[in-house]
């Protein structure tokens, strides 16, 4: 009799004791949407890069072309009398320089002296942890420049004193026109082109680092950047764009997990994570909170391929210069590729909501060429258990899965801030967590055990049997076991259970596989593929000027102005 009783009363507090397990929970099962818990996830392992560079940057003085700049204002004296422009001043000059604007080089032409400057380049990026010792992935144009791309970022960045000086000297040659802003902003363009045109670098120094977010998140003054080491690098777009990186000393990273190509397909939503530097390069938010990543959704509108083979993915989830380099996800949270670039028109604006992904099959490609291995850590298995139990809003059983992912990565940059919810939660009231009612279960279960037990003994007394489990079917639990121990090959009610499975876990089916979406032919188009730039404001130290005029330009602008005065009368 009692071990009929103490077999059945087993079964009985195993179900109502048994704690909730700690298999990962989808967004559907959490009741919150996918893009909250895609950003939860995976932010921690999504890291800001920077690329700098130092040199001697040196340009020529400008010249001003007398030969060409005579036939010039004969241009403009026909086009006033045709009546192409009007005949006031300002109109005159205004047509002057965007004609100059549109060939600097015929207008003006290298001299001295040489100006130098001791310049700084440099721009930002994303990159995110694919292994827990440090190994990072992120866009090849985002670790290193080509010499004529290297030439255009110095020309943007450092050269602004000059260019601002070769402007001023322009329009100070065009007389008391300084109030006519579209005249300004020319002359400077004017000086933009010709100066890059004409630039020389010497003495090119570069250095890759990362800005590692601290506690609570963001990144200020006081953190300090990160040395981080080139280890492979692929070839910028068209070709594939990608480059791998390594951050030595590091241990316990959070990390997100690679996916594969057939993971999506044409119509499914993709999310990007990175740092655009539309936030990273603004003065509107402080330095802190606008280093927090950026999160972005969109369709995959279609597969593509480069004249060279190489596929990628279009998709309308907005990026932005900066996003280079960042992870973009499917639905379940894996990584389906790399961020690269957007469409542009002919004009250079941005197309919006039409970015490039380099598809994750070429990551694995790079990553297996150096036999480095993507791997979960276990800050971020803890991490993700405990945001699953805090978005079940069982806060007193998360509370130490999130101090454990403290004491993993002391540096986590958002765990604190989930440690400080959950304590103020439970202080609340909101706490639903197993632990908070198990009293009551507990209770509960006592006085179930109490009427079961004399339920069981009146039965016997009576001499009815209406146990329909034989004793035979549940032999003793070994010692030590869990409750719920079932022996081997035995289910529920003595039904065979599943081959390695334990009884209420039920099996797990295959996720199914996509078959890769035909690429269909690129289409005609005079718009181009351009990576995001990440090279942004500019950093430098000021060098000298030039104090000259622009040579011989007043004598043919005042001729252009006697010659003006001689038109016929104006006929329109």
């Amino acid at each position: 009799m009692w071990a009929r009783f103490t077999a059945v009363t087993g079964l009985v507090l195993a179900g109502v004791l048994a704690l909730p397990g700690v298999a990962m929970a989808k967004p559907k099962d959490l009741d919150i949407p996918v893009g909250t818990w895609l950003a939860a996830r995976t932010h921690p392992a999504v890291q800001l890069t920077s690329v700098s560079y130092t040199a001697d940057v040196a340009v020529p003085t400008p010249v001003a072309n007398l030969e060409a700049i005579r036939g010039l204002t004969q241009q403009g004296v026909a086009a006033v009398q045709s009546g192409k422009i009007s005949s006031d001043e300002n109109s005159i000059y205004r047509w002057v320089v965007q004609q100059m604007a549109k060939e600097p080089g015929r207008y003006f032409s290298p001299g001295a002296p040489e100006r130098v400057v001791e310049a700084t380049a440099g721009g930002l990026c994303t990159g995110w942890w694919v292994t827990p010792d440090g190994y990072m992935v992120t866009a090849a144009h985002c670790v290193g420049q080509e010499e004529d791309e290297l030439a255009q970022t110095f020309a943007t960045q450092a050269l602004t004193k000059i260019n601002e000086k070769d402007a001023a000297d322009l329009i100070s040659s065009l007389g008391d026109i300084a109030s006519d802003d579209e005249i300004v902003r020319t002359a400077a363009k004017i000086f933009q082109i010709w100066n890059a045109d004409n630039i020389k670098i010497r003495n090119v120094q570069s250095s890759l680092s990362l800005l590692q977010s601290l506690p609570g998140g963001g990144v200020d003054k006081t953190a300090k950047a990160v040395p981080i080491e080139l280890v492979a690098k692929g070839t910028v777009y068209p070709g594939k764009d990608i480059a791998i990186l390594k951050a030595n000393g590091q241990n316990n990273l959070p990390t997100v997990p690679l996916g594969q190509d057939s993971d999506v397909r044409v119509g499914d939503t993709l999310y990007i994570s990175g740092f655009p530097g539309t936030v990273t390069q603004t003065s509107i938010f402080n330095i802190e909170s606008k280093l927090d990543p950026a999160f972005t959704e969109g369709p995959y509108n279609a597969s593509r391929q480069t004249p060279e083979g190489v596929p990628y993915i279009q998709t309308q989830a907005p990026s932005y210069p900066g996003n280079s380099g960042g992870p973009v996800f499917s639905k379940d949270g894996n990584v389906i590729g790399i961020l690269v670039g957007g469409l542009i028109q002919q004009d250079g604006g941005s197309t919006e909501g039409e970015s490039f992904v380099l598809p994750v099959s070429i990551v694995r490609e790079k990553l297996n060429e150096k036999n480095i291995k993507s791997a979960e850590s276990v800050t971020t298995k803890a991490y993700n258990e405990a945001l699953d139990l805090f978005f079940k809003n069982h806060y007193s059983d998360a509370l130490p899965k999130f101090r454990e992912v403290q004491a993993l990565q002391p540096n986590h940059p958002y765990v604190a801030k989930y440690i400080t919810d959950s304590q103020q939660a439970i202080t609340a009231g909101k706490d639903e967590s197993s632990s908070s009612i198990l009293p009551w279960v507990l209770w509960g279960g006592g006085g179930l055990l109490v009427l079961f037990v004399l339920g069981t003994l009146g039965t016997v007394l009576r001499g009815k049997r209406r146990s329909k489990i034989p004793p035979s079917s549940f032999p003793p639990a070994p010692y030590g076991a869990q409750p719920g121990y079932l022996p081997p090959g035995q289910g529920q009610y003595g039904h065979p259970a599943q081959h390695g499975q334990p009884y209420g876990v039920p099996q797990q089916q295959p996720y199914p596989q996509r078959p890769p979406y035909p690429l269909p032919a690129a289409p005609e188009d005079t718009r181009a593929v351009r990576p995001h730039s990440p090279y942004g404001e500019p950093q430098q130290k000021p060098g000298p000027g030039a104090n000259t005029r622009i040579a011989g330009l007043e004598a043919e602008l005042e001729q252009l102005r006697r010659n003006m005065g001689q038109r016929p009368p104006d006929q329109r």
